[in-house]
C-alpha cells in the first residue's frame, strides 16, 4: 500500500482525524479540483486513515498543482 492517499475532504478534516487517531502527517497539499492529498508515514498509518474516510477516498488519477521551490 502506498503511503499517499486522496480524500474528498478538507486539510483541516485530514489534520484532525490523523490527531484523533494519533498519525503523523509527513505531507499535505490542497488538490484543485477540490479535496485533500496526504503522505504518512508508513503504509500502516494510511490504512488507519483509510478506514477513517473510506467514503471519503478519491480513486484514480488526480490533478496536483506543480512543486514550486522556494529560494531563499
Amino acid at each position: 500500500m502506498s503511503r499517499a492517499i486522496n480524500l474528498t475532504v478538507t486539510q483541516a478534516e485530514v489534520a484532525a482525524m490523523c490527531t484523533r487517531h494519533k498519525v503523523a502527517i509527513s505531507a499535505i497539499e490542497a488538490l484543485p479540483a477540490g479535496g485533500t492529498r496526504v503522505v504518512l508515514n508508513n503504509a500502516d498509518d494510511t490504512a488507519v486513515i483509510a478506514k477513517a474516510f473510506r467514503t471519503s477516498i478519491i480513486t484514480g488519477t488526480v490533478a496536483r498543482t506543480a512543486f514550486m521551490s522556494r529560494r531563499a
